[in-house]
C-alpha cells in the first residue's frame, strides 16, 4: 500500500510537470543568492520581473533562488521587506545566468512602492498558519527582566498560548509541549527553556530569523503533531569585523562577528550569562545557605566558507547550562541540578545546476538532566537525557517557475536514557537497573507547491515515516529479550500533506489545508510547561505513536497597498494515542515508566482572527482566539470526556510599536487569557481520625482570568551618528499595573482530629508583581 500511493504521487507529480517542463526547455535560467550587506542570507527574498511579479520567485532557507524565463533582456527586481530594492538589468538571450546580490537596509518612498506589489505573502503564500519573526521586531517589544525573548513573542500570535505566567513554553491549536518541532540550524530542541521555562535557550543577537508553522506543516518536516519552530543562527559578518553587547538587570551579552577570508568566510561567536545570584554571594555568605547559587548560559558558534558560487560549508553549535546549587548547613542538606542543551550542524550547500539545489546535513544534538543531592550519609543521583544523531539529504529543484518541488531523505539514531538512579545509605548502594532505550527513525518526502494558475495554487506532498525500537529490551508481554541493536517493534505512517491558495481578487483569497502527521517521541509531564525534569520516552511495544489530523480554513486580506494584512483561520484537530500519567501514579525512579502510562484520544477546535499592520510609525497587530481543547481517556475521570490543563477558551493579544522619532521607540502589550483549568477539592472529612480528600471530575474548574500589560521604550541617543560605536537604552515594564495573575492554586487544610474537623481553604500564588528593567545595548563596527 505504501509503495502503491508513492507511486501514484509520483506519477501524479510527473504528470503535472511534464507539459511545463517540455515547455521550459526553450527557456533560461537566472539563480544565485540573495544577501544583506555583510553576507547574511535573507530567507524568503522576492525576485521578479519589473512590471510582472506574477513572475517572480522567493529564496529558500539558504538564501537561494531560481527563476526560468524566455529569451531576452530583463529588469530583476530584488526585494525584501525593510530593504531598499535594487534592479539589476540581465541578458538571458543564450545562456543561464548566476547573479548573487546584496541587499542595504532601508528604502526610499518610492522603492517602497514597487516593492507593495510583492509584500503580498499573506495572501499570495499556499502555506496558512505560517509567521516570520525578525530578531529587530523582536527586540522593539517589552520584556521580563529586560531580556528579550523569541519564544514569548511567538505567545502573542492567534493559536499560540503561553504555558504560564513568565514561561516560554508555549502550546499550539490544542496541542501538548512536546508536541511542538523546535529546530536551532536544523538540529532538535528538546528543552527550550532556562530557570524552570520563564527564559527561552535562544540568545537573540545569534538569531537571524524565526518561522512558526502552525496551519500544518509541509512534508519536509516531521516527528511533531502541532507546530514547527524553525529558528536559524546568523552566519556573522564577512566584511567587517563586528561586536554587539547588552548590559542588563539580570544577565549581560556579548557577540563577536567578522570574517575569516573576507567576502569568503566569516564567523560568529555569542555568549550570554545570567549574574543575579552572583551579585547576592555576599549576602548570602555567613547565613545557613551559604553556597548557594542558580545561573544559566548560553554560547553560540558559527562559521561559513565558500568555496565557490556552487559549494558553500557551514558550521554551527549550541551548548547552554542551567546550574542551580543549593546549601542548607544547619539541616545538613544540598543539592546540584544542573541540566542543558548541547547541539552541532555541519552543513554542505550544492549547485548541481541553475535548477537544482542540494543541502547534505549532520546533526548531533543532546539534552541531560542531572540531579545530585543528600543529607547526612544518604545521597541519590539521578540522570536522564536524550542524544540524536542526524543525517538529513535535502533537494530544492527548480524545473519551470510553475512547480517548486522539495524532496529528500533523513535518518536519526536515538538514545534515550530514563529516570537512571543510584542511591547511597552508608556503605550500602541502591540503582533501579533501567537502562537507556534505542531507537531508528527514517523519513523521506517528496513536496510540489503547483502554481495552477494566476488565481490557483496548491501545496501538495507526502511524507513516510518508519520508527523501529531498539534493544536491549525486555518484552512486557512474553518476556522476550533482545540484544543490542536488535529490532524489538517498527511502526511506520504515511502523512499526506495538502494545502490550497485562490486568489478571489488582488487583495484576497482563500486557504485550505489537510495533514496528517506522526510522532514517535513523548514527554509525559503532570505540569502545565515542559520542566527539566519531565522525560522523554520512545515508542515502544506499549506505547504507541502518537497521531494527529488538522483540516483548517481561511480568508486573507491585504489592505492600503499591503501595509494591513488581516485574516480569519478555523481549524479542527483529531489526536490519537495521546499519553499521560495514571490517575494513581506517583514518581518513583524505581518505576519503569512505561507502566505509569494511560493512553486516550484528543480534539481541538477554534477560530482565529488576525490584524497586522506591517508599515508606518505605527506598527504591530491584534490577535484573538476562541478555541476549546477536550481530552477522552478511559482511565482517567471515569472515561468521561475533560478539558485540558491547557483549554483556553478566550485568548487575546494587542502588540504595538510607535516611533515617536530617531531616537525614541515606544512598544506596549497586552495579553488576556481565559484561566487554567484545575480540578478543585470538592470535600474533606474525617473517618475514624483518617483524612478523606475527595476532588471533582478533571479540570472542572478554572482560575481567575490572566491580563497584563507590558510597557518598553528604547531610547537611542544618536541615531545617525557615522561614529563606529553606538549604543541604546531599552527601558521596560513587566505588568505594568501590577496585576496578581494566578500561578497555581493549593489547599491550606485545617485539622482537628480531637474535634474530628476538617477544613480546606483555597489559596492563590501568584507569581511576578509589576518589574521594571533596563538594559544597555552596544555596537561597534
Amino acid at each position: 500500500m505504501h509503495k502503491s500511493l508513492l507511486l501514484a504521487i509520483g506519477i501524479a507529480t510527473l504528470l503535472a510537470i511534464t507539459p511545463d517542463a517540455l515547455r521550459a526547455q526553450k527557456k533560461l535560467t537566472l539563480s544565485g543568492y540573495v544577501s544583506e550587506a555583510g553576507g547574511e542570507t535573507l530567507i524568503g527574498a522576492n525576485v521578479y520581473v519589473q512590471d510582472q511579479p506574477v513572475k517572480g520567485a522567493a529564496t529558500n532557507a539558504y538564501g537561494f533562488y531560481s527563476l526560468s524565463l524566455e529569451p531576452g533582456e530583463y529588469t530583476i527586481v530584488y526585494s525584501y521587506l525593510g530593504y531598499a530594492d535594487r534592479k539589476e538589468r540581465v541578458n538571458l538571450a543564450k545562456e543561464d545566468v548566476l547573479l548573487s546580490v546584496d541587499l542595504s537596509q532601508g528604502a526610499t518612498l518610492e522603492e517602497v512602492v514597487v516593492t507593495a506589489e510583492e509584500e503580498d505573502e499573506n495572501i499570495s503564500e499556499t502555506q496558512m498558519g505560517t509567521v516570520e519573526l525578525t530578531t529587530d521586531k523582536v527586540k522593539k517589544l517589552p520584556a521580563i527582566f529586560g531580556e528579550v525573548d523569541v519564544l514569548k513573542t511567538l505567545q502573542l500570535l492567534p493559536g499560540v498560548q503561553s504555558g504560564g505566567e513568565g514561561s516560554s513554553g508555549f502550546y499550539v491549536r490544542g496541542g501538548g509541549p512536546d508536541q511542538n518541532l523546535v529546530l536551532l540550524d536544523e538540529a532538535v530542541v528538546y528543552n527550550s527553556g532556562h530557570l524552570l521555562g520563564f527564559f527561552s535557550v535562544f540568545n537573540p543577537d545569534a538569531i537571524k530569523n524565526t518561522t512558526l508553522i502552525k496551519g500544518g506543516m509541509p512534508a519536509n518536516y516531521g516527528g511533531r503533531l502541532s507546530s514547527v519552530v524553525d529558528i536559524q543562527m546568523k552566519e556573522g559578518n564577512d566584511e567587517s569585523f563586528r561586536v554587539d553587547g547588552g548590559i542588563g538587570l539580570v544577565a549581560s551579552r556579548l557577540t563577536l562577528q567578522g570574517p575569516i577570508q573576507k567576502e569568503k568566510s566569516s564567523f560568529i561567536l555569542s555568549g550570554r550569562r545570567t549574574y543575579i545570584l552572583d551579585l547576592a554571594q555576599p549576602a548570602i555568605d555567613g547565613t545557613d545557605f551559604a553556597g548557594t547559587n542558580y545561573y544559566f548560559y548560553d554560547f553560540n558558534a558559527k562559521a561559513n566558507y565558500r568555496f565557490s558560487e556552487k559549494d558553500r560549508l557551514y558550521l554551527s553549535g549550541y551548548f547552554g547550562r542551567d546550574v542551580l546549587k543549593f546549601q542548607q548547613a544547619e539541616s545538613d542538606f544540598n543539592f546540584d541540578l544542573p541540566y542543558g542543551n548541547t547541539t552541532g550542524t555541519l552543513r554542505w550547500n550544492h549547485l548541481f545546476n541553475n535548477r537544482l539545489f542540494f543541502n547534505l546535513s549532520a546533526v548531533y544534538n543532546e539534552y541531560d538532566f542531572g540531579f545530585e543531592g543528600g543529607q547526612g550519609d544518604f545521597s541519590v543521583n539521578v540522570f536522564s537525557g536524550v542524544r540524536d544523531y542526524n543525517l538529513k539529504l535535502d533537494f530544492d529543484f527548480f524545473p519551470v517557475p510553475e512547480h517548486s518541488l522539495k524532496y529528500g531523505l533523513a535518518y536519526t539514531y536515538h538514545r534515550l536514557t530514563p529516570q537512571v538512579a543510584e542511591a547511597r545509605s552508608g556503605d550500602e548502594v541502591f540503582t533501579n537497573g533501567l537502562e537507556s532505550r534505542f531507537a531508528n527513525e527514517f523519513g523521506a518526502y517528496v513536496l510540489d507547491d503547483w502554481k495552477i494558475s494566476p488565481r490557483l495554487a496548491v501545496n501538495y506532498g507526502i511524507r513516510f515515516s518508519s520508527f523501529t525500537q531498539l534493544g536491549p529490551y525486555v518484552s512486557s508481554f512474553d518476556g522476550t529479550e533482545y540484544d543490542r541493536d536488535e529490532a524489538v517493534k517498527t511502526y511506520s505512517n504515511l502523512e499526506p500533506r495538502l494545502g490550497l491558495r485562490y486568489h478571489l481578487n488582488s487583495k484576497s483569497s482563500l486557504k485550505a489545508g489537510v495533514t496528517r502527521t506522526a510522532q514517535y517521541l513523548h514527554l509525559v509531564s503532570n505540569s502545565t510547561s515542559t520542566l527539566p525534569t519531565d522525560i522523554w520516552v520512545p515508542s515502544s511495544e506499549l506505547v504507541k505513536p502518537q497521531l494527529g489530523l488538522q483540516y483548517a480554513l481561511g480568508y486573507f486580506r491585504n489592505f492600503n497597498d499591503n501595509a494591513w494584512e488581516a485574516s480569519v483561520e478555523v481549524y479542527y484537530k483529531d489526536l490519537k494515542n495521546q499519553i499521560d500519567y495514571r490517575e494513581s501514579y506517583v514518581n518513583n525512579p524505581a518505576d519503569d515508566i512505561e507502566q505509569q502510562f494511560v493512553f486516550g484520544q484528543g480534539r481541538a477546535y477554534g477560530a482565529e482572527f488576525f490584524i497586522n499592520k506591517r508599515k508606518g510609525r505605527l506598527t504591530g497587530w491584534l490577535g484573538y482566539t476562541i478555541s476549546r481543547t477536550e481530552r477522552t481517556f478511559p482511565d482517567i475521570n471515569d472515561g468521561k470526556t475533560y478539558r485540558a490543563v491547557y483549554d483556553r477558551p478566550h485568548d487575546l493579544s494587542l502588540v504595538t510599536s510607535y516611533e515617536f522619532s530617531k531616537k525614541v521607540t515606544g512598544s506596549a502589550v497586552f495579553v488576556y487569557g481565559s484561566g487554567q483549568t484545575f480540578t478543585p477539592l470538592r470535600s474533606l472529612y474525617l473517618i475514624e481520625g483518617g483524612l478523606v480528600q475527595e476532588y471533582a471530575p478533571r479540570n472542572s474548574s478554572r482560575i481567575q482570568d490572566y491580563h497584563r500589560l507590558d510597557l518598553s521604550v528604547i531610547w537611542t541617543p544618536k541615531p545617525d551618528s557615522e561614529k563606529r560605536f553606538k549604543s541604546s537604552w531599552a527601558f521596560s515594564v513587566y505588568n505594568g499595573y501590577n496585576r496578581q495573575n494566578p500561578f497555581f492554586i493549593y489547599y491550606d487544610l485545617d485539622v482537628n482530629r480531637n474535634a474530628g474537623t476538617a477544613e480546606a481553604r483555597a489559596l492563590q500564588v501568584s507569581l511576578f508583581p509589576v518589574i521594571p528593567s533596563v538594559t544597555w545595548n552596544f555596537s561597534w563596527q
